[in-house]
């Protein structure tokens, strides 16, 4: 049975399985970048970014210069080193 454009064997309907894969990539990429921004502009009492990363979907982009040239975060930040994952036992 057809239920319209969107629905049956293809995502969509544009008739490429591939977007659906594509869409749950770019759904997951922006949510890891989304809920570090999010932690971290708590955790800075930034309420005006919390809610801008809240309400704005950019896919990552605003996330990752928010994280990396406005709080001046590294990749190192948000990896559990062996030292901080030894701290954090203690």
């Amino acid at each position: 049975m057809n239920y319209g454009p969107g629905f049956g064997d293809h995502m969509f309907g544009l008739g490429l399985p591939a977007v659906g894969g594509l869409f749950l990539l770019v759904l997951a990429w922006s949510l890891l970048w989304k809920g570090l921004a999010l932690w971290r502009a708590s955790q800075r009492g930034e309420k005006i970014w919390f809610i801008a990363f809240l309400l704005i979907n950019t896919a990552g982009i605003l996330e990752i210069v928010y994280l990396f040239f406005i709080t001046g975060a590294k990749l190192s930040d948000f990896t559990m080193s062996e030292h901080k994952h030894h701290e954090s036992k203690n």
